[in-house]
């Protein structure tokens, strides 16, 4: 039971005048103002129950005889209010009265009757007399209601407390129990009121009596004792998990208040709990932590029987362009789809999981031979490779999969999954849509692409890099246009790195980034000092990988580096590949503007191989084409190179655009490309890069009969 908080306000109590003549309100309210209480004078018996309606009065001097409404008559109606009924009244009146009059004051629950005049001590000794009457009275009703509120308090809590509630006595039986104690056990009060509580008690298992259990014990210690494990039994004969508090009551009581908190509402709670850190909560598979487990739990069960498995890795191709052009909302239903679609065509005891993104993992238990999970993978990939239509869109994906066979691959967890991932990515660069099985040469191909990350990272903290400078010739004159930025790698101990190397894996982790600003300072700076020689109508290309591309502040960059070092905006061009403007429409335009509109030159580098579309290209604003050396090097023995490389500078001239044939090698290459209208050309006919001490020799003017014969340098 609750203990009894007894408050009591302190508060000033009012005392209430009412008097119709104006100069007795004034005589009375000039000898009581002065006094341990609130004053109200009011000259009606109407403004005297309206006062008694808004105000807590504690005591009202009564005039008898008024107009409309005599003293009489507000006393009755006093009495007949509940808020009124017992509030005091004392008659003032300056008239002596009958003995009628004084008897009806006193029937209408007069307190008092005085007379005028009278002695003012005696009139404030009574008012404080009956004051403090009514304090008492109001203080009394007060805790009244406080204790009936206490008491219904505690009766409520014990009746809709959630937990089980009983009373023990010292002989061991239950003396009270609550409703949620006997809906627990599923009985009434009554079955359990009188019945032993270790009869209830199932774990741990009681074999003593009472008195010589921990219950009892605790109790004549006067300690707490509790059990997080318990068990009860319920009268149907089934059993609950419980937690048990038991504390001693009062030595007077001689009783002990036990309570039981249901632990299977907790117990399914923590089981939901489990559930959810191992449920991908998308498409309602395991997720990675579920994977690990599962394939865990494999692994020790495979090494006792000697049984094969094997663990696929699959990644989705065309996700992530289907996820950004419909929506994040299609790309989760589209994955919701794919979960289904494999988890039809496992095995029932077979595991999937998604482990994030578009990736997903499976484990083939008990495989006879390797070849089964190559079938299997098959059946995925032909599975996910199919037509889908979300939001009347038609969407195909692809999948590629890697698989790692245990023990060959890996004998655990991090070494299979380790295994599977880098055969996964085997598949994506032997042309995705396919599968491929791991094997010790993905391993060392594997741990070089890691010592060769490290060594660019390092490479970038060295500055270990170096532009170089790939003249750019116009085909009729000879004169020059610009030169092409070109990075280059030399590696202190290795040598010369082929860009062909380390571009795509600085463009893969991003550390491309990091180069950037080093690149556009360091060539716009060697642009400002080449022009002094070459005049201000030199151009100087920069690549601009598709990481760069889609970065916000690209423009701004380049727009400080310009700024820094005082270049002329129409000196710079801008190349991008194909692919880069593809991979966001809209954005490419907006990037493209920007750029535009900063002033620099645009070209599309290495055109006609990547994702060319005459319908995109009218929305781009460029300046320049930049044909692809591959096409250039089979053009002379190749007719349909050929027919795309003069494709190429028909369609260039049409839009109004300059074009670029690269990696020109021969005169003979040379003069077709000259003669089907061809304006530029770089390549190592002229020269290859050239270092910033060889780019001051290099003229101005070319005499294609008489040209330079500059060392190529090492590859």
């Amino acid at each position: 039971m609750a203990h009894v908080q007894l408050k009591i306000a302190p508060r000033t109590q009012t005392l209430l005048v009412v008097d119709d003549r104006p100069e007795n309100l004034e005589a009375m309210q000039a000898l009581l103002e002065e006094g341990a209480w609130q004053l109200r004078c009011v000259s009606s018996g109407e403004a005297a129950l309206q006062c008694l309606l808004e105000e807590d009065v504690g005591l009202v001097l009564l005039d008898v005889q008024m107009p409309l409404m005599d003293g009489f008559e507000v006393a009755r109606l006093m009495r007949g209010n509940p808020r009124t009924r017992f509030t005091p009244i004392i008659f003032v009146s300056a008239i002596a009265q009958t003995q009628d009059s004084v008897l009806k004051g006193y029937a209408t629950g007069a307190v008092d009757f005085m007379l005028k005049p009278f002695d003012p001590s005696v009139l404030r000794h009574k008012i404080h007399a009956l004051l403090e009457h009514e304090r008492h009275r109001g203080e009394l009703l007060q805790l009244t209601q406080q204790l009936d509120s206490a008491r219904a308090f505690n009766a409520s809590v014990l009746d809709n407390a959630a937990e089980g509630i009983m009373v023990v006595g010292d002989d061991g039986r239950i003396n009270f129990a609550n409703p949620a104690m006997a809906r627990m056990l599923e009985g009434t009060i009554s079955d359990l009121e009188g019945s032993e509580m270790l009869s209830y008690l199932i774990t741990p298992h009681v074999t003593c009596e009472w008195r010589m259990s921990e219950f009892y014990q605790q109790w004549l210690r006067g300690e707490a004792y509790r059990l997080h494990d318990a068990n009860l039994r319920t009268l149907s004969g089934g059993q609950v998990p419980v937690a048990l508090s038991c504390s001693p009551l009062p030595r007077v009581q001689h009783a002990m208040v036990v309570m039981a908190l249901d632990m299977s509402v907790v117990r399914h709670l923590h089981q939901q709990l489990e559930s959810q850190a191992i449920t991908d909560a998308l498409t309602g598979l395991l997720n990675r932590r579920g994977f690990y487990q599962a394939l865990d739990a494999s692994l020790s069960r495979i090494e006792r029987s000697g049984q094969r498995m094997a663990v696929l890795y699959l990644d989705l191709d065309g996700f992530k362009r289907i996820n950004d052009s419909l929506g994040h909302d299609v790309g989760d239903r589209l994955l919701k789809l794919v979960g289904e679609q494999l988890k039809a065509s496992l095995r029932p005891y077979d595991s999937l999981a998604r482990i994030g993104g578009d990736e997903f993992t499976a484990l083939l238990d008990s495989l006879e031979h390797p070849e089964d999970a190559a079938r299997i993978a098959e059946k995925l990939i032909e599975q996910v490779s199919v037509r889908h239509i979300l939001d009347g869109v038609e969407v195909t994906l692809g999948a590629s999969v890697g698989i790692a066979c245990f023990p060959e691959c890996g004998q655990t967890v991090e070494g299979l999954l380790r295994a599977a991932d880098m055969a996964m990515y085997e598949a994506k660069r032997a042309g995705r849509q396919q599968y491929r099985f791991f094997s010790p040469e993905m391993n060392g191909r594997a741990r070089s692409r890691l010592m060769l990350e490290e060594s660019l990272r390092n490479a970038i903290e060295n500055d270990d890099f170096v532009l170089v400078y790939q003249p750019q010739i116009y085909l009729e004159s000879g004169r020059l246009r610009g030169f092409e930025a070109l990075l280059r790698w030399q590696h202190r101990v290795a040598g010369t790195i082929a860009p062909g190397v380390f571009i795509p894996l600085l463009e893969e982790t991003r550390l491309i980034n990091r180069l950037g600003s080093w690149i556009f300072r360091a060539g716009v700076e060697q642009c400002r000092q080449m022009s002094q020689q070459y005049g201000t109508e030199l151009v100087l290309s920069l690549n601009v990988s598709p990481v760069q591309f889609g970065m916000p502040q690209l423009v701004e960059d380049l727009r400080r580096v310009l700024e820094e070092h005082q270049l002329n905006p129409q000196q710079l061009e801008v190349e991008v590949t194909e692919s880069a403007l593809m991979q966001d429409l809209e954005a490419s335009q907006e990037q493209l503007r920007q750029l535009r509109k900063l002033g620099v030159k645009i070209a599309i580098d290495d055109f006609g191989t990547g994702y060319s579309s005459l319908a995109y290209l009218r929305h781009f604003e460029l300046d320049t084409l930049k044909i692809d050396r591959l096409f250039i090097a089979n053009m002379l023995e190749s007719p349909r190179d050929a027919a795309v490389v003069n494709t190429i500078i028909d369609l260039g001239r049409n839009l109004g655009l300059e074009v670029i044939a690269e990696g020109v090698e021969t005169m003979a290459q040379r003069d077709w490309l000259a003669a089907h209208n061809c304006a530029i050309m770089q390549g190592f006919l002229v020269a290859p890069g050239l270092s910033v001490e060889q780019v001051t020799s290099f003229p101005a003017h070319l005499d294609w009969h008489n040209l330079p014969h500059i060392k190529k340098p090492a590859e």
